[in-house]
């Protein structure tokens, strides 16, 4: 689909199909050729035969391979090309092989190109074989494909299908040397990328070819560290044995924490377990008889805190960090003069309604995607209109064209960040590192043309403000599609692309896609989940990028090389194969300087998932993650023995792997078994696909039926194949003309019915926090996942900083918890396949019952106030030994903090807002979402999602701190501030009426009451807010001394006599 081709909006289901507006029409540029005859094996030059011609290793595919690569092949490898699976005839000079026997005795090349005649035969009996497989029975027949638009191709992605540039696919199974072969003239003069060899599917393969090769070279190195010669072809001085080439090397690493620092953190963590196993036991056997329900009320709430801590802090118990060669990627992938072999990325952009997450946010993230750093032609900016408002149509409208400008002006300066509203309110020296005269010109000038793009966005909003009766109607008379949001047809519109999407400097910019789905009443949509699984789909159809990568509209590109350091990992040849997402942490602008409500999350982000990712990877987030697109079609990974086997809990009860060679075979038999048989995991897996095995189609052809792929992946052949191509891109056999009619039909609203969109396929349904659960189903299936913390943060966020729109953004989060608690995927009894690791189970554990300690939390804050209105305690008088314990027990959970921020470099503030909004949100939040979650499953009430709103600081520096907005979330933790700040007051006046002695017993009870107002301060400023500046601390402390002050004055009652008060207690009442 073209860009600027116009609006297209569609119903599967009514058969409609309807393009709006056509603005202009634009020739596809034509991709650069470029030429360079590389080994696509081990990058050195191919080279020429004796007669000066390029040296071609394989007749029947040309596969780029060099002479060396060639033999080594031949006589250790498979004996057959990487790309074709054809093997390799022997070459003249080429000593022989076992199985040349079985060829001609043809030693020379003369009359191996002759196969023009009865080549094009076979070579349409294997095109037409291979399309069987990828496509059913809706696909027309392979003719010449006609355009679509104009003469114009969808995205100006898919050429025609001329006999010049078809290929042999040879992803369906080797050829059969006993069969006729498709066989490709080669004209040595020519390009080898003219034949279609810059894509190819043969990394794997060619990994394990390295590997050998390293053997063979270490093997070679220690005979010539020996003194046993000179190793073969490298001269006595070993030069090509400096093989430390970077293409070879691991694209990542792991950067271990230091033992001095993790070491006593695991002592202590420890100790702290068996002080508490030693406290709780005390605590148990020793009640207060005369106060036995506080007594019985605390130790309950003590043992469900201590259950909690160890979810918590177990998972922490391998942390790691991790570093990126992007150097080496760059070699590897993307090296200068060559094609670009880099991965295709799809990228995702979800917004719902423009008054709460404004069109110049979403705009800013829009820009910083289509200016990052690589390659134009890999990346798809899909971005997602669940409100289906002609606001945020008109505002991509407008980003597409100031795009133009920023992106050629971005990568020319390579300045960071990309998005201009963060880049020019930077208060840096921008001239640092720029040494280009016309630098200064030229971002005068771009300031200027952005203020002016502002403007015109500030306009459409202000339009926008109030809807027309008869509805909002297109520039050229044609009213919107989706006036009505909640009935409308999808809508899909290709702003940018290869067909019309040039820069001001004439190069081509990366494609953007508005997209809304089709939405009609009577339909499940599903919120964001839906709306994702619908771009899953939609970008399928139409580019299929091999990644996906979905930010929030308000989370801009902060760091350009982000879909880079994504790519170390996921195309890594010892991770990616089994990596199911990469996830980046969350960084935020805008946050107050000393983040009141904890909005930066450092804990969960710089200590939680770093304790993750040392174990099987860290949850989803739901933003800045880039996901392998198998994962999300519900694929198995490629796992090896070592990851089979059993985990800690079947070898605790079966024995350790060692012990039989012959019954750890069969348990990793019945493993791949049962992936086919069990109903939670894929019909297939990767593993088959990949594998070119004998045998593999007919076994395809059993699991992977047209009836059994439709009822999985809905029916739509075009998407079926499409998951199909493990590398992305647009399988060859599709018909471009059938493209946009497919595109609006995967987005209808009835697409997903009786297929496993939802349930194993995609984002998953079932909670409004789908990121968890989409993030465990992969992990359940053995996939992993890495955090990658790059050192300039990969992206960044704005957040809530206004009180209740923080309680309720948390209420969310800890609804979905609830919702995923009660359903049948519960981490606590669903995926207990041997995949999913103990740790990371606990983790999950922990993810989805945090809400449930709101209750015993609010419990054990009010206890304090109530040991102060009743003059009782919870903790008997205790003799020094027992007060060890007690003592102990503090230490080691100052100890454990303490240690914890060393190792993880979190500061102390920050840990200790973290400590304060747990007791906020714990008082608040997570207790509504136990009772709205309970309602929502056992009696069906459903909640209303509430679009956290990004709304910008507009009114001063964080303005929107201090606005009160009321909500039934401040009650529970304003009764627990009031009834402690009562208990309080009323402790120190009995203390004072009381006399010397009962002093004592009040500072333990003081203690805790003062500790649980501590917490709840930020929740009290944020109650008072700005109170002319006045500081809190200054209403709190005033409140209290007068309190105390005006009780004391009346226990001393200076101005009255001791003849005065004797007389008032002689007189007589008025019953005297």
């Amino acid at each position: 689909m073209e860009a600027n081709a116009g609006l297209v909006a569609g119903s599967y289901k009514r058969n409609e199909l309807v393009r709006i507006r056509h603005d202009s029409d634009g020739a596809p540029k034509p991709v650069k050729n470029l030429n360079g005859q590389i080994c696509q094996i081990c990058g050195d030059t191919v080279g020429l035969t004796a007669t000066g011609d390029v040296f071609v290793a394989c007749n029947e595919c040309a596969f780029p391979v060099c002479r060396p690569c060639y033999e080594y092949e031949r006589k250790d490898g498979n004996q057959a090309c990487p790309q074709c699976k054809t093997r390799y005839k022997r070459h003249k000079g080429s000593p022989r092989v076992d199985g040349d026997d079985d060829e001609d005795d043809i030693d020379d090349l003369e009359n191996e190109f002759n196969y023009a005649q009865g080549t094009s035969n076979a070579r349409r009996q294997w095109q037409g074989e291979d399309a069987d497989l990828s496509s059913s029975s809706r696909h027309e027949s392979q003719q010449p494909i006609p355009l679509l638009m104009n003469g114009q191709l969808v995205s100006g992605e898919i050429p025609c299908a001329t006999p010049d540039n078809q290929s042999v696919r040879t992803t369906s199974g080797p050829l059969d040397p006993r069969q006729p072969v498709p066989v490709r003239i080669v004209d040595p003069s020519k390009d080898l990328n003219s034949y279609g060899l810059g894509n190819v599917d043969w990394k794997e393969r060619v990994e394990g070819w390295k590997l050998k090769q390293d053997k063979n070279m270490m093997q070679m190195t220690s005979k010539y560290a020996e003194g046993k010669g000179d190793m073969e072809g490298t001269g006595s001085n070993g030069e090509e044995l400096q093989m430390a080439d970077d293409a070879r090397q691991p694209l990542s690493r792991i950067v271990p924490i230091s033992s001095s620092h993790l070491t006593p953190y695991r002592v202590v963590i420890i100790l702290r377990l068996i002080i508490l196993g030693f406290f709780l036991q005390y605590r148990a056997t020793h009640p207060v008889k005369d106060a036995y329900p506080l007594w019985l009320t605390s130790v309950i709430c003590e043992i469900w805190f201590a259950l909690s801590w160890l979810l918590d802090q177990f998972p922490k118990w391998f942390p790691i960090n991790r570093e990126t060669y992007l150097d080496r990627l760059t070699l590897r992938y993307d090296r200068d003069g060559e094609p670009s072999q880099l991965a295709p990325i799809d990228v995702f952009v979800s917004t719902v309604d423009p008054m709460k997450e404004p069109p110049l946010i979403t705009a800013n993230t829009v820009l910083s995607i289509l200016a990052v750093d690589y390659p134009v032609d890999k990346v798809s900016c899909y971005v997602s209109d669940d409100g289906s408002a002609m606001l945020t149509f008109e505002s991509l409208s407008e980003t597409a064209e100031f795009a133009r400008k920023w992106v050629p002006f971005c990568k020319k300066h390579n300045i960071e960040p990309r998005a201009p509203e963060f880049y020019f309110a930077q208060k840096i020296d921008y001239l640092k590192d720029k040494i280009q005269p016309s630098f200064v010109k030229e971002r005068r000038a771009m300031k200027r043309e952005y203020e002016e793009f502002k403007v015109r966005i500030n306009a459409l909003v202000a339009k926008a403000q109030k809807m027309p009766e008869e509805g909002w109607t297109m520039q050229d008379g044609t009213p919107w599609p989706g006036n009505n949001p909640r009935d409308h047809p999808g809508m899909i519109q290709v702003f940018l692309g290869h067909s019309g999407g040039l820069d001001t400097d004439g190069n081509e910019l990366p494609r953007l896609v508005y997209v809304s789905r089709e939405k009609r009443p009577g339909f499940q949509h599903h919120k964001k989940a839906g709306a994702m699984n619908a771009l899953i789909r939609v970008s399928a159809v139409l580019t299929n990028g091999a990644y996906l990568l979905n930010v929030d509209c308000d989370h801009y590109f902060n760091n350009s090389k982000a879909l880079k350091e994504a790519m170390c990992f996921m195309m890594d040849p010892a991770y990616g194969k089994k990596t199911c997402y990469v996830q980046f942490p969350q960084r935020f602008d805008g946050i107050d300087l000393h983040d009141r409500y904890a909005n930066r999350n450092i804990v969960f982000f710089d200590i939680n998932l770093k304790g993750l990712d040392g174990i099987q990877g860290p949850v989803y987030v739901g933003t800045g993650c880039c996901f392998n697109r198998q994962a999300l079609y519900g694929y198995d990974p490629v796992l090896t023995e070592e990851d089979l086997q059993p985990n800690i809990i079947v070898k605790s009860c079966c024995g350790s792997r060692k012990k039989n060679k012959t019954s750890n075979k069969k348990y990793i038999d019945k493993k791949r078994a049962a992936k086919r048989t069990e109903s939670t995991i894929p019909i297939f897996n990767m593993e088959d696909i990949e594998e070119g095995v004998e045998g593999y189609d007919d076994e395809r052809t059993l699991l992977m039926s047209q009836k059994s792929l439709e009822k999985r992946f809905g029916q739509s052949p075009v998407f079926i194949a499409a998951t199909f191509m493990e590398q992305g891109g647009i399988p060859p056999t599709t018909n471009p003309a059938t493209l946009l009619k497919e595109a609006i039909h995967v987005i209808s609203c009835g697409y997903e019915d009786k297929s496993e969109w939802g349930k194993e396929i995609g984002w998953i349904y079932g909670s409004v926090t789908e990121d968890i659960l989409t993030g465990f189903k992969m992990h359940a299936r053995g996939w992993i996942s890495v955090y990658c913390m790059p050192p300039r943060p990969a992206f960044k966020g704005s957040a809530p900083i206004n009180l209740s729109d923080r309680l309720n953004q948390v209420l969310r989060w800890a609804l979905g918890s609830i919702e995923i608690l009660l359903s049948r995927h519960c981490p606590i009894w669903y995926g207990y396949n041997g995949k999913l690791k103990l740790l990371e189970r606990l983790a999950y554990i922990n993810t989805i019952v945090y809400p449930l300690t709101s209750i015993p939390l609010i419990a054990y804050c009010l206890l304090p106030a109530f040991c102060l209105l009743t003059e009782k305690f919870i903790i008997p008088e205790i003799s020094n030994f027992a007060s060890m314990w007690f003592i102990l027990l503090f230490v080691s959970i100052i100890a454990t903090g303490i240690l914890e921020l060393r190792w993880s470099g979190v500061s102390i503030e920050d840990w200790w807002r973290n400590e304060q909004f747990w007791i906020i949100g714990g008082t608040s939040a997570h207790l509504f979402a136990v009772f709205q979650g309970l309602l929502k499953v056992l009696a069906g009430i459903d909640t209303n999602f509430t679009v956290t709103s990004k709304a910008s600081d507009e009114d001063g520096d964080f303005a929107e701190l201090y606005v009160f907005k009321w909500t039934s979330l401040l009650i529970p933790p304003t009764t627990v501030l009031l009834v402690n700040m009562v208990g309080i007051v009323a402790g120190v006046s009995y203390a004072i009426n009381s006399g010397y002695q009962s002093w004592g017993p009040l500072f333990g009870k003081l203690f805790f009451a003062l500790w649980v107002v501590a917490h709840l301060y930020p929740f009290l400023k944020g109650l008072l807010g700005r109170q002319n500046r006045t500081p809190t601390i200054v209403i709190v402390w005033s409140i209290l001394l007068a309190s105390i002050f005006s009780l004391l004055w009346v226990r001393i009652d200076p101005f009255t006599s001791d003849k005065t008060t004797a007389a008032s207690n002689g007189q007589c009442g008025i019953n005297c």
